[in-house]
């Protein structure tokens, strides 16, 4: 089915709708960094084995990872404002029963609710694309999926400056009330779409994917203490291979699966999923990297001696420049194209490591490098929503790009580990302190600039639009332009009652002939309606209002506009457009 956009319910939304989501984005992304600063007394606070502490950030890696698809699928199906919320509800309970404890098992079980809150990014991006108009969509969506690079940005030198004048559950007090002020912005700001998804949920599916994700994932992050040839480690991965395959085909064999394989397998969606894997690696490599050299004492010949703070502060300026980069980023994919976008973000990324290499031995040299894998990283997570939204349709937004986003999550994952294994195996032992070497962080800029080759190659595969996409439209005067034409190829009428009055507000639906949702919009307030067309064939035009009869009309489309009335109190009659 390929997406229209005219599927998209054409709902004006205030001005200050975007800010809130994204504001929303970047609370819950606060919550993958939030315990950076106090990551190396974990132990100590916790009572606990090392090994045991870095449970405490892997439970939120886990949770956020299984949530995201999940959370994208049940907004699709039920409201994505709904599930946003509820997202971010968990979030906040989550917080609280961290912030008052110092138990391990009921830390771990708070970080875990904390997780779920990822799902409220791509639910985010789903409401923009159901509601802005073309002209606004391409700088919102991209600010938006920014905020998870610039919550876990701004997190650094906020939760290192509590934690050293505060007590660490300081930290979780804190989240908590943003993220209630969070849930109350939504509610006041933020209109629930209209949009809906056909079938049901997919729970065998969202089992077999939180299983298949958490076997996959969990020897990623506890691999370099397990082994990576451990039997541990190999049995899980065998696991996970094992039960994600077995996955696949039941989702394949699905009516309404959770995930739509056939529409991730289009290369459009398949190349941006994997190229999102290697814009995540490379990320995290920097969030890694900076912060240890920077605090690093001037003793060991190469650390720069900064304070926990000064040196969050430095790094700040990453997440910073990924949420200016957004309104860039809509001037250049609105003449260019979120392709090219990706690729100049990919290059940008790949410039910033290689400086990188010789730019080690001064703070200032740092907040350069910072700041220029900040714009390309900015540009590159901006681009990955837009080419996801162009490729699908309307009713598979959320679980498209939680799908996504969820492949961001297993770069980052990735990062984590293989940085981490290079790091420990490259430190030198000093009094019985693991301290990481210059060599092992230029190691670590290397298989950074490695994973931005293979996004680069992987771009380079992606289709060109067959179609003006979705998200060209630099102004409104070219949306409207772009709208008239759309006009031209698919249904365009009114819905009437038994009186033949107007009926507004009732929602039309066009499926196609295997009986799937090929589009959806609602009528206006003198009842008309249009429907852009994926392709010629037969459909069935199905219409719904508050107090009428259902109705389902066929229609025939053979490439010109045809007007078709839809009359609720008649029965379905067989036109041709």
């Amino acid at each position: 089915m390929t997406h229209t956009p005219t599927d998209r319910p054409d709902r004006r939304a205030s001005g200050a709708v975007v800010p809130v989501l994204a504001f929303a984005g970047i609370v819950v992304a606060v919550m993958q960094t939030l315990l950076v600063p106090v990551i190396k007394d974990l132990p100590q606070l916790l009572d606990t084995a090392p090994s045991n502490a870095t449970w405490v950030l892997t439970s939120t890696l886990l949770s956020g990872a299984v949530a995201t698809p999940i959370m994208g699928r049940l907004g699709d199906l039920y409201g994505k404002r709904r599930m946003l919320i509820f997202s971010l509800a968990v979030m906040v309970v989550g917080a609280l029963v961290s912030a008052v404890t110092s138990d391990l098992l009921t830390m771990i079980a708070g970080r875990t609710l904390q997780g779920f809150a990822m799902g409220a990014i791509p639910l985010g991006i789903g409401l923009m694309r159901d509601m802005l108009p073309r002209e606004k969509l391409g700088s919102a969506m991209a600010l938006m999926s920014s905020s998870i690079g610039v919550g876990g940005g701004l997190a650094l030198p906020v939760a290192a400056l509590v934690a050293q004048h505060a007590d660490w559950h300081a930290l979780f007090y804190g989240t908590a009330g943003v993220g209630v002020f969070a849930i109350a912005l939504t509610l006041f700001v933020v209109p629930e779409s209209p949009a809906r998804a056909e079938g049901t949920f997919d729970v065998l599916g969202a089992i077999g994917l939180s299983a298949g994700l958490v076997l996959f994932l969990l020897p990623i992050t506890k691999g370099s203490d397990w082994g990576w040839t451990s039997g541990t480690t190999l049995g899980l991965f065998a696991a996970a291979a094992v039960v994600l395959l077995l996955w696949g085909v039941m989702e394949l064999r699905v009516k309404a699966p959770l995930v739509d394989l056939r529409t991730t397998a289009r290369p459009a969606v398949l190349f941006t999923n994997l190229a999102s894997i290697m814009v995540g690696v490379s990320f995290y490599v920097v969030s890694l990297v900076l912060p240890q050299l920077l605090q690093l004492p001037k003793s060991t010949g190469y650390g720069l001696g900064q304070s926990m703070v000064v040196a969050g502060l430095i790094v700040a300026p990453l997440g910073l420049t990924m949420m200016f980069t957004a309104p860039v980023y809509a001037r250049l994919s609105a003449k260019y194209g979120p392709k090219f976008t990706l690729i100049l973000g990919l290059l940008i990324i790949a410039i910033g490591y290689g400086a990188g290499l010789g730019l080690m031995s001064a703070a200032w040299q740092s907040l350069v490098i910072a700041v220029l894998l900040g714009a390309g990283i900015g540009l590159a997570y901006s681009s990955l929503p837009a080419l996801i939204v162009g490729a699908v349709p309307a009713s598979e937004t959320g679980a498209a790009n939680g799908l996504n986003t969820l492949m961001r999550s297993i770069g980052t994952s990735v990062s984590s580990a293989v940085i981490g294994m290079v790091l420990a195996n490259t430190a030198n032992n000093v009094g019985g302190v693991e301290i990481p070497t210059m060599h092992g962080f230029r190691v670590s800029f290397l298989i950074a600039t490695g994973a931005v080759a293979i996004g680069l190659l992987l771009a380079l595969f992606l289709p060109k639009p067959n179609r003006a996409p979705q998200l060209r439209a630099s102004s409104e005067e070219d949306a409207n332009l772009e709208r008239a034409e759309e006009a031209l190829r698919g249904f365009r009428g009114r819905v009437l009652d038994a009186a033949g009055t107007p009926v507004a507000r009732a929602k039309v639906t066009l499926i196609d002939r295997r009986g799937r949702q090929a589009g959806a919009t609602l009528s206006e307030e003198d009842g008309t309606y249009a429907l852009a067309v994926p392709a010629q064939g037969a459909y069935v035009l199905a219409a719904r209002a508050t107090g009428h009869a259902p109705l389902a009309s066929s229609a025939t489309h053979s490439g010109a506009e045809r007007a078709v009335d839809l009359d609720l109190s008649l029965p379905g009659e067989t036109v041709t457009a």
